[in-house]
């Protein structure tokens, strides 16, 4: 079922560059490949598979980067969820080695293209802190930073002086810096592949929610609300935290966990000196993590868990101006301009998967809330493995479609350990 939208816009939707133009699909005809879902990983697929002379199709329900690609917090933070020694022990020395070059290449992917195509995108690229609240964290984040730098990435461990003043709070005992990471202004981003999409050929059609998807031969016929009907030999589900019942059992594979986040009224420059001084964006290492950054027009946004139903009022967002006031005492008294919320899709291993279920129908889902580098490399991924038909151009292996065991529990619990976070403003005292 498709989402509502929210109370009011995003920031980043008062903010961002003019979308393109993307009418809804209006006549039925013929794709090399459709792709269903227009944010950053069917975006990025497209944009790939156009640039390799395949003529793609992107169908999206609303508009692009509706989702959480549009309402993600901006911050571009290499990895995945494992270390690259989890990955070498869960995979193998080859694959497991494989798949962190990937992970760790894929912040570089989303400035690269956003400079390759002249993107009209707001970003700074000063690296990501994340900070350490316990001494358990500090142990996890100088292991982090130790395996980083052994791959040439550009990592340091911050002490507990210098972590509060590159984030201008004390509230952290220690942290480690990636100079990989950075941020940008998402839905601006979504934009900027879109249209470069379609300048490469691809064609991009929004309010167009997909409501069939039929085997027909070898090929696939997939079906709009509208009744257009395209045929085509390759599909590509990308919907992530928005998947629906396109495809049996693929939404109970993910917990689709709604992020929330919270601006400030634009800061005063002493205000914004004492704050991030040098650009960095930052998440701690938490379960159900904060994060935090300034953007490009001197707002403070603050981002954390919030309630799965559909925010009804701001009180949904006092968790987070409380926090946001307890990290920042130097705040007290700011205003929130903008409150909003998106999907993430997180797995039950915390890795995004790959899925094959029939001939010719590629799925890709769970961004574990690191998406905007993480689907940007997996649709160019998807693409070359789409042109060439090589698995080896994929990170991850193929798998089936396994559901959470007992999916209605697995969302009650989580609610249960978040609705604990948002009364206890996070674990922050």
């Amino acid at each position: 079922m498709a989402e509502p939208f929210p109370l009011a816009p995003s920031l980043w939707a008062t903010t961002a560059s003019p979308a393109p133009d993307t009418p809804p699909l209006a006549e039925s005809g013929a794709a090399d490949v459709v792709i269903v879902g227009g944010g950053f990983c069917g975006l990025s697929t497209a944009l790939h598979l156009a640039e390799r002379g395949v003529r793609p199709v992107v169908l999206e329900a609303r508009e692009i980067g509706f989702g959480g690609s549009g309402r993600n917090g901006g911050q571009v933070i290499p990895g995945l969820k494992y270390d690259p020694a989890d990955l070498v022990a869960k995979f193998g020395r080859e694959r497991g080695e494989r798949l962190a070059r990937f992970a760790g290449g894929t912040a570089d992917t989303v400035f690269d293209l956003i400079e390759r195509h002249g993107m009209d995108v707001p970003y700074r690229r000063e690296g990501w802190i994340q900070g350490a609240h316990t001494e358990a964290g500090l142990a996890e984040v100088e292991r982090r930073a130790t395996q980083w730098a052994a791959l040439g990435a550009p990592t340091r461990v911050l002490d507990k002086a210098e972590t509060s003043r590159l984030l201008g709070t004390e509230r952290y005992l220690g942290g480690w810096l990636d100079g990989r990471g950075g941020a940008i202004q998402p839905l601006s981003y979504a934009r900027g592949l879109a249209r470069a999409a379609l300048k490469a050929g691809a064609m991009i059609h929004g309010a167009s929610p997909v409501t069939a998807l039929e085997r027909i031969g070898s090929g696939w016929a997939v079906t709009t609300a509208q009744g257009a009907r395209l045929t085509t030999e390759r599909v590509v589900l990308c919907t992530n935290g928005y998947t629906g019942g396109l495809w049996p059992a693929l939404a109970r594979t993910v917990i689709a966990a709604n992020s929330f986040q919270v601006a400030t009224v634009p800061l005063s420059d002493n205000l914004r000196r004492s704050i991030l001084p040098m650009g960095h964006v930052s998440s701690d290492t938490r379960k159900l993590l904060l994060y935090f950054r300034l953007d490009h027009t001197g707002r403070l946004l603050m981002g954390g868990r919030g309630p799965f139903r559909e925010p009804r009022s701001p009180a949904d967002w006092a968790h987070l101006e409380r926090i946001v006031g307890k990290l920042f005492p130097q705040l007290g008294g700011t205003g929130f301009d903008h409150r909003w919320c998106g999907r993430v899709a997180i797995t039950r291993d915390y890795l995004p998967h790959l899925h094959e279920p029939a001939p010719g129908l590629l799925i890709d889902i769970g961004c574990q809330g690191r998406g905007v580098g993480l689907q940007s490399a997996m649709g160019r991924a998807m693409a070359a493995y789409i042109a060439t038909g090589n698995a080896d151009a994929l990170p991850l292996p193929l798998t089936s479609i396994a559901p959470l065991p007992l999916h209605a529990l697995h969302r009650l619990y989580v609610s249960a350990i978040i609705g604990w976070y948002r009364l206890s403003d996070g674990g922050i005292r």
